[in-house]
């Protein structure tokens, strides 16, 4: 299968008052594109009754070249790189009309059983449905685990609502962008796109939690940590810029 290629349009949904893209709306996209290519190789959503096996994101990094208008189409190209024995990575490069790279991705998962909810090894089987391909979109990138900030300069409670829960029971990825946006000063939302994301995921939100989010200004990087209210539990850090 190697590299997975399809169409998708801009629509309503992915913009902004502005008409156009959001980065929630960019994740989406890359996301459908990464989901289809799991329901072609066996390991998508509809497959998951049947294998009990489910894909966990952990990290993101996206790079915005270009940003995108409602109603453009694009073409997605995305494919997966060979496994270390719990981890895989999936690349992902967005062209438009005139075939011109507008945003180039990539992003980190792991398999997990969920009967059991524990990390699974990705089988030389499971991987070879997706025809792994050694090439890398962003070759200089590596992901790093990332430190939370000294200090917080702003605050966002929130109580994670029905809406907000994907078909693994929590919180879904793109949900925490949200989050992320509204911890950000009124300022700083206002008066940035932030063509750069990047994300790490630790541990869950489910229905019901409350997390804070906590926001940081460190290194020209705008920084939202997520915990739980009462600090134990790290969520996620994201960093935008």
């Amino acid at each position: 299968m190697a590299i997975f290629e399809t169409h998708l349009r801009v629509d309503i949904t992915k913009v902004d008052g502005n008409a156009q893209i959001t980065n929630k709306g960019i994740l989406d996209l890359l996301e459908n594109a990464a989901s289809m290519h799991s329901d072609i190789a066996g390991f998508g959503i509809k497959d998951i009754p049947n294998n009990r096996l489910s894909w966990i994101q952990l990290n993101w990094r996206v790079k915005v070249l270009r940003r995108l208008s409602y109603g453009e189409e694009v073409t997605i190209k995305t494919w997966t790189s060979p496994p270390t024995k719990v981890t895989t990575f999936r690349d992902f490069e967005v062209l438009d009309s005139e075939n011109k790279q507008v945003c180039v991705a990539t992003t980190k998962y792991t398999l997990i059983n969920i009967d059991t909810l524990s990390i699974q090894k990705i089988s030389d089987e499971i991987i070879d449905k997706y025809g792994p391909v050694n090439k890398s979109i962003l070759p200089d990138y590596e992901f790093k685990k990332l430190k939370e900030p000294s200090s917080f300069s702003n605050e966002y409670i929130y109580k994670t609502l029905r809406r907000d829960i994907d078909v693994n029971k929590h919180v879904h990825n793109s949900i925490y962008l949200d989050l992320a946006y509204e911890a950000l000063p009124e300022n700083i939302y206002e008066n940035n796109c932030f063509n750069n994301i990047e994300i790490m995921y630790k541990s869950s939100i489910r229905l019901g939690d409350t997390s804070k989010c906590l926001y940081s200004y460190e290194d020209g990087k705008h920084i939202v940590t997520i915990k739980s209210l009462d600090d134990k539990t790290l969520h996620s850090i994201i960093r935008l810029w």
